[in-house]
């Protein structure tokens, strides 16, 4: 290193650089960058200023010191987790493209950080409602339900979907949302089947849930510890796995509740449907997926395709490898293809990743075993867990495995 640039790395950074550089930061964690990509990101930033700078991300804080070892300036950034923003997301990394590239300054960026921060929801709440709806319905589709199991759990979803909006603001409320969504999912289940006549129970509640289940969570944990950021991948798995128990303690709830039903539910495998029919929820799930995920409009054709990519590669996959290895190639595929397109349309891979993900996550098989362990099945318990553990493990591989055959241009 040229001895001016040892000297310049060792000045104290200027206050601009330092503010944007930390505004970013909690932007980013704010919708949902997990710790290697974010730390990774807020280092470009550093770098092309000459900054010495050391990043520390766990979901709940963000550290970060400026200076040389023994005179550090160390700030830190106390963040609640936040929803994930694939559209601000792109915003913001195109952001930092600018000012890593020196077409706009720090001051600039800061305040265009706090431009994307205050601009509106794109989609508003009767859309997001209507997702939340079509989401359970094509879930419970795709994990075999039939017409019933279809309707009760769009039903309970969006009757979940309504009490999220009313508790979003009251933080108090918002603490009790999945024990309380799942009791109204699994109550409303037993008496759907007490009231409509024969219908799997368990799909319809599982459905129900979807959109609360923490497969995703569960995924990101597992990636953050392969890739050594072991207090944030430990938290992230604390904390998906509480949300499991919650989910089960409604559920359990709702089920001894619904016994009280003077009519007994009938409880059957679900019919049958045509194949057509899992096509058509697969697009619709993915179509559903987007708008929750708040992607832009024009990325939602690119999304459409990326999941139905990983769906059909974990099925190709589960032929050969298994069911659960076969998300190792469903997010393989995901990964490289992601990665091509994102250098051919220079945006972030995280636009289709993380939806097609969704997808392959093992959210369901997490609250399948939990629900063998409260009926006192331990073994079909435990292994129901270690499938769900392997299935992350395999969906992390996957994406692990397609950045190193297929380098991403960018953190995101």
């Amino acid at each position: 290193m040229p001895p001016e640039q040892s000297s310049a790395l060792r000045e104290p950074p200027p206050g601009p650089v330092v503010g944007f550089i930390l505004r970013l930061g909690q932007a980013l964690h704010q919708y949902g960058t997990p710790a290697h990509r974010l730390e990774e990101q807020l280092r470009q930033v550093s770098e092309r200023f000459g900054v010495e700078a050391r990043f520390f991300s766990t979901p709940t804080s963000i550290f970060a010191s400026f200076g040389r070892p023994e005179a550090l300036q160390t700030s830190l950034i106390r963040v609640e987790p936040g929803e994930m923003d694939l559209e601000r997301l792109t915003l913001l990394d195109a952001l930092a493209q600018e000012v890593i590239h020196g077409r706009l300054a720090p001051d600039q960026g800061a305040q265009r950080v706090e431009f994307i921060l205050q601009s509106p929801v794109r989609y508003g709440r009767l859309i997001t409602l209507l997702c939340w709806t079509v989401a359970a319905g094509a879930a419970a589709r795709l994990f075999g339900g039939g017409a019933r199991e279809i309707g009760v759990a769009a039903l309970s979803s969006l009757a979940i979907g309504v009490l999220d909006q009313l508790t979003h603001r009251n933080l108090r409320a918002s603490r009790v949302l999945e024990p309380v969504a799942a009791l109204m999912a699994s109550a409303l289940a037993v008496a759907a089947a007490s009231v409509l006549g024969p219908m799997s129970i368990q799909v319809a509640t599982l459905s129900g849930l979807i959109v609360l289940l923490p497969g995703l969570g569960l995924t990101v944990a597992i990636n953050e510890l392969a890739t050594r950021h072991l207090i944030s991948g430990t938290s992230r798995l604390t904390g998906a796995a509480l949300v499991f128990l919650q989910l089960t303690f409604g559920v359990a709830l709702g089920q001894r509740l619904a016994e009280l039903l003077p009519v007994p539910a009938t409880v059957l495998p679900a019919s049958p449907l045509p194949f057509w029919t899992a096509v058509a929820a697969l697009v619709v799930a993915a179509l559903a997926v987007s708008v929750l995920f708040r992607a832009r409009p024009e990325d939602i054709g690119w999304i459409v395709a990326a999941g139905a990519l990983a769906f059909g590669g974990a099925r190709l996959g589960t032929r050969g490898l298994g069911a659960e290895l076969g998300a190792f190639v469903g997010a393989l595929a995901l990964g490289m293809a992601s990665n091509l397109l994102a250098r051919a349309r220079n945006r972030p891979a995280v636009v289709t990743i993380v939806p097609g993900m969704m997808l392959l996550v093992p959210g369901s098989l997490g609250f399948r075993s939990l629900e063998s362990l409260l009926a006192r099945d331990v073994v079909s318990g435990v292994g129901t867990a270690f499938s769900m553990l392997l299935v992350a493990v395999a969906i992390a591989a996957g994406l692990l495995f397609a950045n190193a055959l297929v380098p991403p241009r960018r953190v995101l």
